[in-house]
Protein backbone atom coordinates (compact mmCIF):
# COMPACT_ATOMS: atom_id res chain seq x y z
CA UNK A 1 0.00 0.00 0.00
CA UNK A 2 2.83 2.49 0.72
CA UNK A 3 4.94 1.81 -1.99
CA UNK A 4 1.40 2.26 -4.57
CA UNK A 5 1.03 5.71 -2.75
CA UNK A 6 4.76 6.75 -3.05
CA UNK A 7 4.70 5.67 -6.39
CA UNK A 8 1.54 7.93 -7.12
CA UNK A 9 2.75 10.77 -5.28
CA UNK A 10 5.86 11.20 -7.44
CA UNK A 11 3.96 10.64 -10.19
CA UNK A 12 1.62 13.83 -9.06
CA UNK A 13 5.13 15.72 -8.29
CA UNK A 14 6.89 15.00 -11.57
CA UNK A 15 3.36 16.39 -13.08
CA UNK A 16 2.82 19.06 -10.70
CA UNK A 17 6.85 20.69 -10.43
CA UNK A 18 6.86 21.91 -14.05
CA UNK A 19 3.82 23.54 -14.24
CA UNK A 20 4.31 25.33 -10.66
CA UNK A 21 7.92 26.41 -10.73
CA UNK A 22 7.23 29.08 -13.78
CA UNK A 23 4.44 30.70 -12.29
CA UNK A 24 5.84 30.67 -8.34
CA UNK A 25 8.92 31.77 -9.55
CA UNK A 26 7.59 34.94 -11.52
CA UNK A 27 5.51 35.69 -8.58
CA UNK A 28 8.25 35.38 -5.78
CA UNK A 29 10.64 37.46 -7.90
CA UNK A 30 8.07 39.90 -9.14
CA UNK A 31 7.15 40.02 -5.78
CA UNK A 32 10.45 40.94 -4.13
CA UNK A 33 11.35 43.07 -7.12
CA UNK A 34 8.42 45.16 -6.57
CA UNK A 35 8.75 45.49 -3.02
CA UNK A 36 12.37 46.52 -3.47
CA UNK A 37 11.59 49.48 -6.01
CA UNK A 38 8.54 50.52 -3.94
CA UNK A 39 11.76 51.19 -1.52
CA UNK A 40 13.35 52.99 -3.79
CA UNK A 41 10.60 55.50 -4.13
CA UNK A 42 9.63 54.08 -7.89
CA UNK A 43 6.65 52.74 -8.80
CA UNK A 44 5.92 50.05 -11.20
CA UNK A 45 2.74 49.04 -11.48
CA UNK A 46 3.56 47.02 -14.53
CA UNK A 47 5.54 44.71 -11.96
CA UNK A 48 2.36 44.87 -9.39
CA UNK A 49 0.32 43.25 -12.90
CA UNK A 50 2.66 40.69 -13.34
CA UNK A 51 3.02 39.89 -10.13
CA UNK A 52 -0.35 38.74 -9.73
CA UNK A 53 -1.15 37.59 -12.63
CA UNK A 54 -2.00 40.08 -15.35
CA UNK A 55 0.52 39.43 -18.76
CA UNK A 56 -1.13 41.70 -20.93
CA UNK A 57 -3.47 39.75 -23.47
CA UNK A 58 -3.91 37.11 -20.84
CA UNK A 59 -5.20 38.44 -17.72
CA UNK A 60 -5.36 35.15 -14.62
CA UNK A 61 -5.99 37.45 -11.93
CA UNK A 62 -8.76 36.01 -10.72
CA UNK A 63 -7.59 32.49 -10.51
CA UNK A 64 -3.92 33.28 -10.44
CA UNK A 65 -3.61 33.23 -6.89
CA UNK A 66 -5.72 30.53 -5.83
CA UNK A 67 -4.53 28.79 -8.44
CA UNK A 68 -0.97 29.09 -6.97
CA UNK A 69 -2.11 28.82 -3.29
CA UNK A 70 -3.29 24.90 -4.43
CA UNK A 71 -0.29 24.39 -6.42
CA UNK A 72 1.92 25.13 -3.43
CA UNK A 73 -0.50 23.04 -1.70
CA UNK A 74 -0.39 20.05 -3.93
CA UNK A 75 3.46 19.90 -4.28
CA UNK A 76 4.20 20.29 -0.28
CA UNK A 77 2.26 17.08 0.05
CA UNK A 78 3.25 15.28 -2.47
CA UNK A 79 7.42 16.29 -1.11
CA UNK A 80 6.13 15.24 2.25
CA UNK A 81 5.00 12.29 1.20
CA UNK A 82 7.88 11.37 -0.40
CA UNK A 83 9.96 12.47 1.89
CA UNK A 84 8.26 10.03 4.82
CA UNK A 85 7.56 7.35 1.75
CA UNK A 86 11.78 7.52 1.47
CA UNK A 87 13.01 6.92 4.68
CA UNK A 88 13.05 3.26 5.65
CA UNK A 89 15.24 1.38 7.48
CA UNK A 90 17.87 -1.02 5.91
CA UNK A 91 15.65 -4.02 7.15
CA UNK A 92 12.07 -3.35 5.55
CA UNK A 93 14.03 -2.21 2.38
CA UNK A 94 15.02 -6.07 2.38
CA UNK A 95 11.79 -7.72 3.38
Amino acid sequence: MMKHLNRRSRKLHRLVVPIAAIPLALTSMSGAIYGTVLAMNIDAPWLLRLHTGNFGVINLQPIYSPLIGVMTLVLVASGISLLVGSRRTPNSIQN
